[in-house]
């Protein structure tokens, strides 16, 4: 069994259950992320992973690590929100141009809820503050006048608790071992492989059911392009986007769910295509009637909001001040080429149609 550290906070162990949760460290080495913060010696008990569809971020270059109580296990008997126990802790650090920018930061504490902090990193890379809650502007300069936004504690809300789990980038399809080779950004998977089969080998995530392992989650898709513009929509969109968070009501869910029968059109499909939208967004054009009209990507909806920076009408809202062109290009392409792409037979009725 791999040991995953329970890192200490300046020598001090996690709130004990029934006491106020503690506030972050000032500082990016109190977390434990480092053994030796001067060498930047990640501690090798914490595990790096690689989410098959990573969130874009203006192109930051990005690393990912969790740590797990010793002896303990996130809970995956529902394999579309994990639990996690207490002390779990993520770590995900941020660099432009060679250099670290922030490091963030979340850990599960006594009573359910996650803290998060946020680090700045400094110029010469020789300390990483802890930001204030209201996020930092003009961190680093993206160019072309545009600068990288450090987030506020209320952003970082506003994405993780869109879906109950709060976790993003470290979940079933996340982590299959069936990695889709044509994922926008796709990285390699960083030693020593952590994906579904390692957790369970290692006894690091428990009651997963056994089918998923035997057959990994994979988005059920027509071409590989359908399948990396869906697995992009998943990793970028559906953590707000989906059946079960505060959004839900729009019933425009864009996150793979593993529960769903294997005949059952993926959410994305099921509740995109050929659906009317419900409001006009600021910015959008005229002809835009529905989210995604097939073969038709300059009227679709989904593609207008991803196409813009309009703070009123870009998608995603958070997060990003510059377009992922690849990934324009991709969800674009699928919408444009795929003779497949039509409303499921199961909404394309005139009622579910003027939604």
């Amino acid at each position: 069994m791999v040991a995953v550290a329970l890192a200490l906070w300046g020598g001090a162990a996690v709130a004990r259950k029934g006491r106020s949760p503690r506030a972050p460290p000032a500082l990016l080495q109190d977390t434990g992320l480092y053994t030796d913060f001067g060498q930047r010696l990640v501690d090798s008990r914490h595990l790096e992973f690689s989410p098959q569809y990573p969130l874009w971020s203006d192109g930051a270059v990005k690393r990912r690590w969790v740590s797990l109580p010793p002896g303990k296990a996130i809970d995956g008997s529902n394999p579309d929100v994990w639990v996690f126990p207490v002390g779990t802790r993520f770590w995900k650090e941020f660099s432009f141009g060679g250099r670290r920018i922030e490091t963030r930061f979340i850990e599960r504490q006594p009573d359910g809820s996650w803290l998060y902090a946020t680090y700045a990193w400094s110029q010469d890379e020789s300390e990483a503050h802890l930001v204030s809650e209201k996020g930092k502007a003009g961190a680093c300069e993206l160019g072309g006048g545009r600068w990288h936004l450090i987030p506020s504690l209320n952003d970082c809300k506003a994405c993780h608790q869109g879906h109950p789990s709060e976790v993003l980038g470290f979940g079933a399809l996340q982590l299959s071992p069936d990695r889709d080779p044509n994922a926008v950004h796709g990285e390699p998977l960083p030693a020593p492989g952590v994906d579904l089969r390692y957790l369970v080998k290692n006894k690091l995530l428990k009651r997963f059911p056994r089918a998923l392992l035997e057959k990994p989650p994979r988005i059920s898709a027509a071409t590989p392009v359908e399948r990396a513009a869906l697995g992009y929509l998943h990793g970028n969109c559906g953590h707000c986007h989906n059946d079960v968070g505060s959004l839900k009501n729009l019933e425009f869910a864009l996150r793979h769910v593993m529960s769903d029968s294997p005949s059952a059109p993926e959410r994305a499909i099921a509740t995109a295509v050929g659906r009317k939208i419900r409001a006009r967004a600021p910015g959008q054009t005229e002809d835009a009637l529905l989210r995604v009209e097939p073969r038709h990507p300059e009227r679709s909806l989904l593609m207008q909001r991803m196409s813009s920076r309009y703070a009123a009408l870009q998608m995603p809202p958070l997060g990003t001040v510059i377009l992922d062109e690849e990934a324009i290009a991709l969800v674009s392409r699928w919408i444009a080429g795929s003779d497949t792409l039509e409303a499921p037979p199961s909404i394309s009725g005139s009622s579910s149609r003027t939604q």
